[in-house]
């Protein structure tokens, strides 16, 4: 059986595979895309100009993948369930549909697995994430790897 975790720092030991968390949402902003742009050196034509995203067929300016995953993984870490996490160590990670300007973005995170490391104190968790918009498409999935406390 699945449950939503309750407010509060979960390790490792205190989850169960299935067990999930919902982030906030976020409104994707031009200001977003600008600033990441601005961080990344990623002006690649898409991002930055609509006329030039319109030419490869999308109706406006795409924001970058890496941020959206970024924003994703910033409001995993404000949202009032949290994994009791020291440092990710692995990402694998899909991009399933376009993020434009003024979609609302969230995401279901699920415990997909646990184990045990050597330190005692710790254990590896494996979070899956499904990011979706604001019309409940899926627009990136994939999975995370958690070094956390037991």
């Amino acid at each position: 059986m699945t449950r939503l975790l309750p407010p509060g720092r979960h390790g490792v030991d205190a989850v169960t595979p299935g067990d999930r968390i919902e982030t906030k949402r976020h409104a994707v902003t031009a200001a977003d895309i600008d600033a990441f742009a601005a961080l990344s050196g990623d002006r690649f034509e898409i991002h930055m100009s609509d006329a030039a995203a319109q030419s490869h067929g999308f109706p406006g300016r795409v924001a970058h993948g890496l941020l959206v995953l970024s924003l994703i993984d910033g409001l995993k870490n404000q949202a009032p369930a949290q994994f009791d996490a020291i440092a990710s160590l692995s990402w694998d990670w899909s991009f399933r549909g376009p993020v434009f300007i003024g979609d609302v973005i969230g995401a279901t995170i699920t415990v997909a697995a646990k184990r045990a490391v050597t330190k005692p104190d710790r254990g590896i968790l494996t979070l899956a994430f499904d990011v979706t918009n604001q019309s409940g498409e899926t627009v990136q999935q994939g999975t995370n790897q958690v070094l956390a406390y037991r």
